[in-house]
């Protein structure tokens, strides 16, 4: 059986860790560098850092902070943000990043998958995917969630997939920091449809939400900000709770 990861998550902005709620009213949390060694500490699997106002800026991920996280942790990091070019992938893999992850750049240039695949390998391209109901349907959102691209998110995730993403990253914004629960119903849509690891982001509140996430073998882990952020659930803690549950735990 393969072993389910927890990943918490730094959103970056202007060199800080914020969060906020359905995508919106963001607000200052703590240093990204201290951040990133308690985590590393705390038992994380992974850690993703995304610069979540790169893409809407249209500059180039904060550098100087992602190379002090990577000297901060033993753990796999993925970063996001920016990314545009397969210059930029280079840029934060020579940071420290073991996987770059891409969202608007890959909407505005599809290719950049493929490019990015074929010199990288798929294991280190991550689509993140920030995904809405609109009308009854999934629809795919970019620049932080901030524009509709009218995109269906289904079959995005496909498309994806065959070009080259070896993992998934889907946010739901309708559950993003609501803390009631991940967006199974959407998840499960995509899982149907590819067949990388899935990582679920948006809407843990508490331990049985990730012992739900995990029911469906689809699922490869949950990923989370503000709970882990606010050390409303403990890590170590979490994790023993989802292995007495039955959960195969990395």
């Amino acid at each position: 059986m393969i072993t389910k990861r927890i990943i918490p998550c730094l959103d970056v902005r202007n060199g800080r860790v914020v969060k906020g709620i359905n995508f919106e009213g963001v607000q200052d949390v703590a240093d990204p560098v201290e951040m990133a060694r308690f985590y590393n500490d705390a038992g994380a699997d992974e850690l993703v850092f995304y610069d979540i106002t790169a893409s809407v800026e249209e500059r180039n991920l904060f550098t100087e902070i992602l190379k002090k996280v990577a000297s901060q942790i033993f753990i796999p990091l993925t970063v996001g943000g920016g990314i545009r070019t397969v210059d930029d992938f280079d840029r934060v893999l020579k940071c420290g990043a073991d996987k770059v992850s891409v969202n608007s750049g890959a909407i505005q240039n599809p290719d950049l998958i493929r490019q990015a695949a074929q010199k990288y390998g798929e294991q280190c391209v991550v689509l993140s995917m920030d995904v809405k109901r609109v009308n009854g349907a999934f629809q795919v959102f970019s620049k932080g969630g901030r524009e509709n691209t009218g995109i269906d998110a289904l079959k995005w995730a496909e498309e994806g997939v065959k070009k080259g993403a070896g993992e998934l990253v889907v946010n739901s914004i309708d559950t993003d920091g609501v803390k009631e629960g991940f967006d199974i119903e959407m998840l499960l849509a995509i899982a149907e449809r590819v067949s990388v690891p899935i990582i679920a982001s948006g809407g843990a509140g508490k331990m049985e939400d990730f012992k739900e996430l995990f029911q469906y073998p689809q699922m490869d882990a949950g990923l989370a900000a503000s709970i882990f952020h606010f050390k409303e659930v403990n890590i170590h803690d979490l994790k023993d709770y989802l292995r007495k549950n039955g959960i195969e735990m990395r």
